[in-house]
């Protein structure tokens, strides 16, 4: 069983920064591209930022500029660094991850983290 774990939403002023983290645990033989999606309410699930295993990255026009996706390979971690916050940014904030376990490979999602941006 392989889970993914997100912490680091939260409240913040338009302007300000928050880092998200996420951490995948279980039976993984190889972490491939991992990355970040939201869902606004009433809006779907869109793409936010990705990262492959060699660290070549890939973002949203949206957010160019401010964002920042990195990752641990020796923790099976994802981050994403926001500054420059929008209100428009609020959103839940989910972790993907590519996953090569003992019996397949396929895509695996946290549980969502709330980011509201909001004076």
């Amino acid at each position: 069983q392989v889970q993914l774990v997100e912490s680091g939403g939260g409240l913040v002023q338009p302007g300000g920064s928050l880092r998200l983290s996420c951490a995948a645990s279980g039976r993984i033989f190889s972490i491939y591209a991992m990355g970040w999606y939201r869902q606004a309410p009433g809006k779907q699930r869109e793409f936010v930022a990705a990262i492959t295993s060699g660290g070549s990255t890939n973002y949203a026009d949206s957010v160019k500029g401010r964002f920042t996706i990195s990752r641990d390979n020796a923790k099976n971690a994802v981050f994403l660094q926001m500054n420059s916050l929008k209100p428009e940014d609020t959103a839940v904030y989910y972790c993907h991850a590519n996953i090569l376990t003992g019996v397949a490979r396929g895509d695996y999602w946290g549980q969502g983290t709330q980011v509201t941006v909001s004076s």
